[in-house]
């Protein structure tokens, strides 16, 4: 699943109690994990090495995020926006509250809730000024953004986003609420599972997993042996979302499937929780014709967070391909210390 389609399936709602009847009570989330088959094993790869983090090589990759941040590329920029949030931390403000002012609505709505995500105080004043911008979207990410620093004025307003027409506000509102973290919110991703839009349906299973819910997780492994690889991707990466190590088994048998874009995400998707089992998938895709898959190798290089992939990495900061350029350097950003790394396995 590539950026683009993450960031315009983000946003957030009000969790507001009473709205809709609450769900019936299940038997505990932990009786939708089942054993699993052995599966096929994934490509060989070498244990970790204590890699030193190459400065230099930081260097570049954060001189290529604010480069691709002043592309004339929308989706280049939304790119950017992402690695800065996720690979700058607190250097990414800058470039956050300018992403605010951006002409295209898809930026303002990633800087929005890149400003939300990292809690952002300094964008506040801006952000209450496009409160009513003219996509919905936006207002969406302004609301969540304000809600997260504590502001919750405008929350209200975020319910009617949740049975907006549009299934993309519908999509940003959904993810949100497993965003937040709060369990109330299962009141109003209940009646959404049969939302007519099926990707709307996926982000209901993904927030209501993240909120702990077993229809959610049933869901998100129902999606990860879908016939569709898209769905595959989505499922595998949203089961990886609460970081719970109890889905390592799914994401495994993910790692051998006939589609290298599911792997690979797979791959990432173990990353999240800690599990460098997809390190030669990542390994091989990195090597791939296609720059699709390069870019979501970079990816899971990324969160696996071995530091010994920064000769791979600095490859794939030279691509010919800017996206893949992109993820990489996100990816270096996110490369962990050979001591943190250590600190970690024990």
């Amino acid at each position: 699943m590539n950026i683009v389609k993450q960031l315009a399936t983000i946003g957030i709602a009000l969790l507001i109690t009473g709205c809709v009847v609450a769900p019936p009570s299940g038997p505990p989330r932990e009786k939708a994990l089942k054993d699993l088959p052995p599966a096929p094993k994934p490509p060989s790869y070498p244990p970790p090495a204590a890699v030193a983090i190459d400065t230099s090589l930081r260097d570049l990759a954060r001189q290529q995020i604010l480069t691709s941040f002043k592309s004339s590329d929308v989706v280049m920029r939304c790119q950017a926006v992402e690695a800065a949030q996720n690979g700058l931390g607190l250097e990414a403000a800058g470039l956050i509250l300018e992403a605010l002012d951006d002409p295209a609505g898809l930026v303002r709505f990633a800087g929005a809730m890149a400003a939300g995500t990292m809690q952002l105080k300094s964008a506040r004043p801006k952000l209450l000024e496009i409160a009513n911008d003219r996509d919905p979207n936006v207002q969406v990410a302004v609301r969540y953004a304000l809600h997260k620093m504590g502001d919750t004025s405008l929350s209200r307003d975020l319910e009617t986003f949740s049975i907006d027409s549009d299934p993309i506000v519908r999509r940003n509102t959904v993810m949100a609420l497993g965003l937040l973290g709060e369990k109330s919110a299962t009141r109003v991703l209940w009646p959404l599972q049969k939302d007519p839009d099926s990707t709307v349906r996926l982000s209901v299973a993904e927030a209501m997993w993240r909120l702990g819910d077993e229809e959610g997780l049933k869901a998100c492994v129902a999606a990860c042996v879908s016939q569709f690889p898209d769905d595959q991707i989505i499922g595998a990466l949203a089961l990886a979302g609460p970081r719970d190590k109890r889905i390592r088994p799914y994401l495994r048998g993910k790692l051998t499937t006939p589609y290298e874009e599911v792997n690979l995400a797979a791959a990432r998707a173990l990353g999240m929780i800690g599990e460098d089992l997809g390190y030669g998938v990542a390994v091989k895709g990195a090597k791939s014709q296609d720059p699709r898959q390069r870019a979501l190798a970079a990816l899971a290089f990324g969160e696996i967070g071995r530091s010994d992939s920064q000769s791979t990495l600095a490859d794939l900061l030279k691509d010919s391909q800017e996206p893949v350029r992109v993820a990489a350097a996100m990816a270096v950003m996110q490369l962990v210390p050979p001591t943190a790394q250590a600190t970690t396995a024990q």
